[in-house]
């Protein structure tokens, strides 16, 4: 398939990157921000802790973002 060869394949793997990680990191601050709600509404003090915890996942997206980067500038390395 020529749309999966060269700079083609390598394009859609870097949108694929930041997909996935967003995807993941959607799914996870769901989950831990419900949560982290329901605590802080019955203990505000752990207010802190519990929003590094709803931070964390967000690594997720950065780290797709640096691989989308890597593989974009492939391409313009393979191209010179």
């Amino acid at each position: 398939m020529a749309l999966l060869e060269g700079a083609g394949g390598i394009a859609i793997g870097a949108g694929l990157a930041v997909l996935g990680g967003a995807i993941g990191t959607g799914f996870a601050q769901a989950a831990i921000g419900s949560a982290a709600m329901g605590v802080i509404a019955e203990k505000p003090e752990e207010a802190t802790k519990l929003i590094i915890w709803v931070a964390i996942p967000e690594t997720i997206v950065i780290f797709g973002f640096v691989i989308a980067l890597l593989l974009t500038l492939s391409i313009g390395g393979a191209a010179a």
